[in-house]
């Protein structure tokens, strides 16, 4: 019963999954996405930006409905 929970909690959707996806739809690499923190400050009513961690770099991604992401590689 433990391994099926376990594998449902590997499959859910997550924010750090949606936004490497969206990395990588966008033709940035992100080969594994390691974490994800939305950036408060940073995000608005109509913007919401996030801090991506992959292992092969990081990412700010500023979300705006029904457009492509506006993506920044940081260190």
């Amino acid at each position: 019963m433990a391994g099926i929970a376990h594998s449902q909690n590997a499959n859910a959707v997550t924010p750090q999954k949606v936004l490497a996806d969206q990395l990588r739809s966008q033709g940035y690499p992100c080969d594994r996405a390691l974490s994800s923190k939305q950036d408060v400050e940073a995000s608005t009513r109509d913007e919401s930006v996030w801090i991506l961690k992959c292992t092969n770099g990081n990412y700010r991604m500023r979300l705006v409905p029904d457009m492509a992401a506006k993506v920044e590689k940081i260190n």
